[in-house]
């Protein structure tokens, strides 16, 4: 959504909005995870999306920074949602990514999210998104999105 990223780029998750109407940690609480209700001020590891970046640049691709919004689906949205989550202050929307988020912050993990600009969502110029471009997009990016996991994994 954000008019800055172009298809194929990365996004470094630095914040989230869960869209979903739905939590994770809804239910029976299990206290060996974690807390029942935990702190989500500072969700991403600031220093993995700095090594993240580092590694970006190093490699000569694009990684943005921004907020990733999860919505429920499986569709794809309407112009005026576009639109709605872009005021919002969401550069990216998808159908994953929040809970398992929230689930890891419950549990005290260290948190990096990497989200690929599988096509863009231009509310004014709406093409239509198929999931074969979508998915195709994804593969492309495959890697960018291993060249970080490894930098990452080889400087922990």
């Amino acid at each position: 959504m954000n008019p800055h990223y172009r298809v194929g780029d990365l996004m470094l998750v630095e914040d989230q909005i869960n869209f979903t109407f739905d939590g994770p940690l809804i239910g029976q609480h299990d206290d060996s995870l974690g807390t029942r209700c935990p702190d989500m001020s500072r969700l991403f590891d600031a220093e993995l999306l700095d090594a993240a970046a580092t590694i970006a640049r190093r490699e000569d691709f694009v990684a943005h920074r921004g907020v990733y919004v999860g919505v429920l689906g499986p569709n794809y949205e309407t112009r005026a949602e576009y639109r709605m989550l872009r005021r919002l202050g969401a550069d990216a929307v998808g159908m994953s990514t929040v809970h398992e988020v929230i689930a890891a912050r419950q549990c005290g993990l260290r948190v990096l999210a990497l989200s690929v600009v599988t096509n863009e969502c231009r509310p004014e110029a709406l093409s239509g998104a198929k999931s074969s471009e979508v998915e195709h997009v994804a593969t492309t990016a495959a890697p960018k999105v291993r060249a970080i996991i490894r930098g990452i994994v080889a400087g922990l």
